[in-house]
């Protein structure tokens, strides 16, 4: 058993209609030695991987993507989830569903930080129905940026999303894979 998969066992709450509540050391209030470990199986499974910029989605995949780019080397950008005053007019953008808040919105980036012939890694929490995924994939083909790889911390391999971006052909590591849930116990694959 992997360390992201004891912290699950012994920290994580299965909550009704089949969500991982993880706040404890990852969406709240995170565990920086467990994200430093994490960053590190990342790295290993990418480094054959030339890496430019890393790609997430604000905001519970920033802390990830942030230990990784130290790993990496390389710069973080997040997708945002809100508009704001800064952010202006020239972004890419791409509409995405949340599974937990079952909503659509709008994902963006401004185009001065994701750029044509870069090779990206995404970086995120959570992979269930890989609407998210595919916001992010979306952002990078609208600036001419190349996927490298997809590296997920927990994986609801009992929904479909990561079948899906696999059969889009992108490498896909999720460090934590989850069978089901079978009264409030995580079951790994």
């Amino acid at each position: 058993m992997n360390p992201l998969e004891k912290k699950i066992l012994e920290e994580g709450t299965v909550l009704p209609e089949n969500i991982l509540k993880v706040d404890r050391f990852i969406n709240h209030m995170i565990d920086p030695q467990l994200f430093t470990e994490l960053a590190d199986e990342f790295y290993e499974r990418f480094k054959d991987k030339k890496i430019d910029k890393i790609l997430t989605l604000e905001v519970s995949g920033i802390g990830i993507a942030f230990a990784c780019g130290v790993k990496f080397e390389t710069p973080v950008v997040f997708a945002k989830k809100t508009v704001s005053k800064t952010l202006g007019d020239n972004v890419y953008k791409a509409q995405v569903y949340s599974y937990t808040k079952d909503i659509n919105y709008d994902i963006m980036v401004a185009k001065d930080f994701l750029e044509k012939g870069e090779r990206i890694l995404i970086i995120d929490d959570f992979l269930a129905n890989g609407k998210a995924i595919e916001g992010l994939i979306s952002l990078c083909e609208q600036a001419g940026a190349t996927v490298e790889g997809i590296g997920i911390l927990i994986e609801k391999a009992f929904q479909d999303g990561g079948k899906i971006i696999r059969e889009q052909g992108y490498k896909l590591e999720s460090l934590a894979r989850i069978k089901n849930f079978d009264n409030g116990i995580v079951n790994f694959v």
